[in-house]
């Protein structure tokens, strides 16, 4: 037989059949995902993560317009509170009434009213930033990876790449100039790829013209007839008055064109 050894000391080839029985190495399959393997990706895929971040920010809303957050604010402030604590107390809650989308004018004038001009501004200034940054956080986390697919056209391309590539010079001009909403430019940047410490620098110098503006109106609404107050509105009404004729003349190029 082929396959077997010769009397004579020689040794024949193995047969096909035995040398690849010889070679056959056995291949392990992957294991199909388990059942919890399963359920974390669908909890932590990007479309996951909006439906959550719609929740909260629905649930927010929703808790501002029940409980009324702001009249707490500006006529129910808790009479032990002062000072220091009262200030930080304030910065808080002012970040996460923004969050829940209380208009910031309205807490501007709130902070200036409760703590005068000087205070009242830096603890505005404070809120402003923390308010924009867990905005900024919540939706760079659990809405960019689901909304950045999305970006599509010409407008909201060149909107992302402005964003983009010159996030401090355009924060600067959105939190300079009124027009875009607080909350919008806030997610608008965390669907970019602006990074965070351009967004929170551009909006901590931004913000200060017009937080300053309200925290004066506020500390001096008492006496409307003060210069002060009258100086306080005219810095309020001018940035108001130049972007919507920037925003005018631009629509006017447009139909043109």
């Amino acid at each position: 037989m082929l396959d077997a050894t010769t009397r004579s000391g020689g040794t024949a080839t193995a047969s096909p059949r035995a040398a690849t029985a010889e070679l056959a190495v056995p291949v392990a399959l992957p294991a199909a995902p388990g059942p919890a393997t399963r359920r974390r990706r669908v909890l932590l895929s990007p479309w996951s993560r909006l439906s959550l971040l719609v929740a909260l920010l629905a649930a927010a809303a929703s808790c501002v317009l029940l409980f009324e957050p702001q009249r707490v604010l500006t006529h129910g402030w808790p009479p032990q509170l002062g000072g220091a604590a009262a200030a930080v107390v304030f910065a808080v809650a002012y970040g996460l009434c923004t969050v829940a989308f209380v208009p910031r004018p309205l807490l501007n004038l709130a902070a200036g009213a409760l703590f005068g001009s000087g205070l009242g501004l830096g603890t505005a200034l404070t809120g402003t930033v923390l308010g924009a940054g867990m905005a900024f956080g919540l939706g760079r986390v659990l809405g960019q990876d689901a909304l950045r697919p999305l970006l599509r056209g010409r407008l909201l391309l060149a909107a992302d790449g402005q964003l983009s590539r010159h996030g401090f010079r355009s924060m600067m001009a959105a939190r300079l100039f009124p027009g875009v909403p607080f909350w919008a430019a806030n997610y608008c940047a965390a669907v970019s790829r602006m990074g965070w410490f351009s967004f929170l620098l551009a909006t901590a110098l931004g913000s200060v013209p017009n937080t300053a503006a309200y925290a004066v109106a506020g500390a001096r609404a008492s006496a409307p007839t003060s210069p002060a107050f009258l100086i306080a509105m005219a810095c309020i009404a001018a940035p108001a008055l130049l972007g919507a004729t920037v925003a005018w003349r631009k629509r006017h190029h447009l139909r043109g064109r």
